[in-house]
């Protein structure tokens, strides 16, 4: 384990998908609660973590307001959508900012170079479905001023921009509205997470020119476990798009609770995608269990330890965050 820790300390890992702000945490402090925090982020060695802004919870019960209170978020952040996605970015922001400048939004390519090259976490800012702009696509850009570069267009549930993969919710496509919130996020460059899309939104989202997808988080359908899992054909489309996808550490999806269960999927998307297409997308602090054995991020070298005992050094290190690397690098832009 030591010398898999050295390895964490000199590689860029990375994580594609983290709901860690709308818990309300102080990420400064290292806690005992949910998964992720700055200084434990930094003891996994962490070096890019992707951080979602959640704004709406299960379909049926709309309880999002009530877990915000719970929380203690104030009560103007708690309103709207678009108020609490504006809400957990300043959040960051305070965080980055306190951080003692060990942590930054990385918002272009140049940025998160930097931030590696001076021992810098960066936090790459998504948004968890696109209701979160309230049907305003001009608020497309106002996210993207605020140092957003990712956004999937549903969640848990269908919305006005297209259909969730949540069972029973139909198998819906992008609605016209969906259609114009993707020509814009492809003019301002910002890359769509597909992550919760429905088959039906995935063919139409697939079928643009010039978008930029990837996925943040999940399972792969043909190595077992969950509803929301990719098929093989959609790994391979993101992957000839120049797409990463992202494992997810959910034993739900996974079909199984152990490292062999994650080490199955990884293995099976990069036999899909080739070994550029992989990474780790955790789902931390996503109201999911983790393999056993994993109490939080500081445990992560347990996978690369898994990894190692069947691949190459340089296989394992695209896998766990030179794949993201190379994406965000490409996508974030310049500037």
């Amino acid at each position: 384990m030591g010398d898999v820790k050295e390895l964490h300390r000199r590689w860029c890992i990375a994580d594609g998908h983290a709901d860690s702000l709308m818990w309300n945490r102080d990420l400064c402090e290292r806690s005992t609660e949910g998964h992720v925090d700055f200084p434990r982020l930094r003891e996994a060695g962490v070096k890019l973590q992707c951080f979602t802004l959640v704004t709406r919870g299960f379909p049926f019960i709309g309880g999002f307001p009530l877990f915000a209170a719970w929380r203690k978020w104030p009560r103007e952040a708690r309103g709207g959508e678009w108020s609490r996605a504006l809400w957990q970015i300043e959040r960051l922001d305070a965080f980055c900012a306190r951080s003692g400048d060990t942590v930054r939004v990385a918002t272009t390519g140049a940025g998160l170079e930097d931030n590696l090259a001076n021992g810098r976490l960066s936090a790459v800012l998504g948004v968890e479905g696109g209701h979160a702009i309230e049907g305003q696509v001009e608020r497309l850009a106002e996210l993207h001023r605020r140092g957003v570069r990712f956004m999937g267009l549903t969640h848990l549930s269908n919305n006005d921009l297209g259909g969730s993969s949540f069972p029973m919710m139909g198998n819906r496509g992008l609605t016209p509205l969906g259609h114009q919130v993707m020509e814009e996020m492809a003019r301002l460059g910002l890359s769509v997470d597909v992550a919760h899309a429905s088959e039906q939104t995935l063919t139409d989202l697939f079928a643009h020119p010039t978008v930029r997808y990837f996925c943040s988080h999940t399972g792969v359908r043909e190595a077992g476990g969950g509803w929301r899992n990719l098929s093989d054909a959609a790994l391979r489309t993101i992957a000839q798009r120049g797409g990463v996808v992202g494992i997810i550490l959910a034993p739900v999806y996974l079909g199984g609770d152990t490292w062999d269960d994650v080490v199955r999927h990884v293995e099976h998307a990069v036999d899909v995608m080739g070994e550029e297409g992989v990474g780790v997308g955790s789902d931390y602090d996503g109201m999911v269990a983790l393999p056993r054995g994993m109490r939080d991020v500081t445990d992560l070298p347990r996978l690369t330890e898994a990894l190692l005992k069947r691949h190459p050094e340089s296989w394992v290190e695209r896998v766990m965050g030179g794949n993201f690397r190379r994406y965000f690098r490409e996508t974030l832009g310049g500037g």
